[in-house]
């Protein structure tokens, strides 16, 4: 790549001039970039040295795979490492725990520090990599080449201006991942309230003064004393219709929005042909993921469609309100429920238990008034719809944030904003 085309390159990235005495280089040039051993499922193990894997990276509530045996110390990583995972989740880390072997898809960075030095090469690190994304292949995987990686254009500034920038940027961003901190706390407690109020609602009413009565719904203690208890079999019934044609709308469930026309939601295309089988649902019935009902996913269909074949449908009886028992069957309590009740092959996420029917309508269920079932509906509702312009303001605030700092490092790493 020509000096001219790396200026119009950074151009496009929005680096409209160098300042005089920055240096413009390319990625590669700022050191060794080692990639990670091809480690194979069968190396996997109990003992040895944690294999950091992109999921070690990004989350440290999964333990990591071990591997007892011997590589070369290349593939080594240490405390205060650089590392860059440059395959379906791109981002730069340093790395903080014990000593573990490299997992490929990963570069370990062995700077030239007589260039840059770690902390502005982080920063720099940061910018270049989110503006990588623009260029990455791959539909349904972020992925950078080597060549894509290599040759991307950058700047390097004299090392006192290193100096300087890596510590103003340690200031500013640090204030803005404060705020972001505080406005993600706020997004757990409206999520936290919504769910807390729902519970309580669908299981003791809206009436605090109500009297309680024990009962021997599965853990759930007690219930307002008008209200009874039934099997859902005497509330719902299955129905197993099937399409003939596959023309109906196929609908979609999702976890935050329930049941939406697919098309909305994916850009695939679906064929009437390939539909042919799938069951049909009616506005008003209660649809049921079986091997996902112990997250919580059901919903109520908001119009006539069609659903996968491995889904439940339940109609409701005349005495029912499908939102009320859609909001129980997402709680916290009756997906722990839906979870014991579940059989199969495997255990957790990666098993393959399901809610079958027979077990989900034996389940004693508390059963208001219908009057009552529709006030909660109504009053959760409401309710939620408040908490979601709180969220929404929340949400709202977080974006402007990380386009903040995500600028803030831009201009500072590419000369556009002076620091000194």
């Amino acid at each position: 790549m020509s000096n001219k085309d790396s200026i119009t390159r950074l151009q496009q990235h929005g680096v409209p001039s160098i300042p005089a005495t920055w240096t413009q280089t390319r990625v590669k040039y700022l050191g060794t970039y080692i990639n990670g051993y091809p480690f194979k499922p069968d190396d996997w193990g109990p003992i040895g040295r944690p294999i950091l894997r992109i999921q070690n990276l990004s989350s440290k509530q999964q333990a990591p795979n071990r591997f007892a045996g011997e590589i070369p110390d290349r593939y080594l990583v240490k405390s205060g490492d650089v590392l860059i995972s440059w395959s379906a989740s791109l981002g730069v880390y340093v790395w903080d725990g014990e000593e573990s072997w490299l997992n490929q898809h990963i570069f370990k960075v062995m700077l030239d520090e007589q260039r840059i030095n770690k902390e502005f090469f982080v920063w720099l690190a940061q910018w270049f990599i989110t503006e990588m994304e623009r260029e990455v292949h791959g539909s349904t995987m972020q992925h950078l080449t080597s060549d894509a990686f290599g040759s991307f254009p950058v700047l390097v500034p004299p090392p006192r201006e290193q100096n300087q920038i890596s510590s103003y940027l340690s200031k500013q961003v640090a204030r803005v991942d404060a705020l972001l901190a505080a406005k993600n706390r706020l997004l757990a407690l409206i999520a936290e309230k919504r769910q807390s109020l729902t519970a309580r609602a669908v299981t003791l009413g809206l009436d605090p003064r109500a009297p309680l009565r024990k009962t021997n719904i599965l853990g759930l203690d007690q219930i307002p004393l008008h209200w009874r208890t039934e099997r859902a079999k005497w509330l719902f019934t299955e129905r197993d219709d099937r399409t003939t044609t596959g023309e109906e709308t196929l609908l979609s469930l999702r976890m935050d929005v329930g049941l939406i026309p697919h098309n909305e939601v994916s850009e695939k295309a679906t064929h009437s042909e390939d539909l042919v089988g799938y069951k049909m649902a009616s506005k008003g019935e209660i649809v049921l993921n079986r091997m996902r009902a112990a997250s919580g996913l059901v919903a109520v269909a908001p119009q006539d469609g069609l659903v996968s074949p491995d889904y439940a449908v339940f109609k409701a009886g005349s005495d029912v309100d499908p939102h009320f028992f859609a909001h129980l069957f997402k709680t916290n309590l009756m997906q722990t429920v839906f979870r014991s009740e579940s059989t199969g092959l495997g255990t957790g996420a990666s098993g393959f238990l399901r809610l079958y029917s027979e077990n989900f309508l034996t389940l004693s269920l508390p059963v208001p008034p219908l009057s009552e079932q529709k006030a909660i509906v109504d009053y959760i509702t409401a309710e939620s719809a408040r908490l979601g312009l709180l969220q929404a303001a929340a949400e709202t605030t977080i974006a402007m944030l990380r386009e903040r700092r995500t600028a803030l490092i831009a201009a500072a790493v590419t000369g556009q904003l002076h620091v000194g």
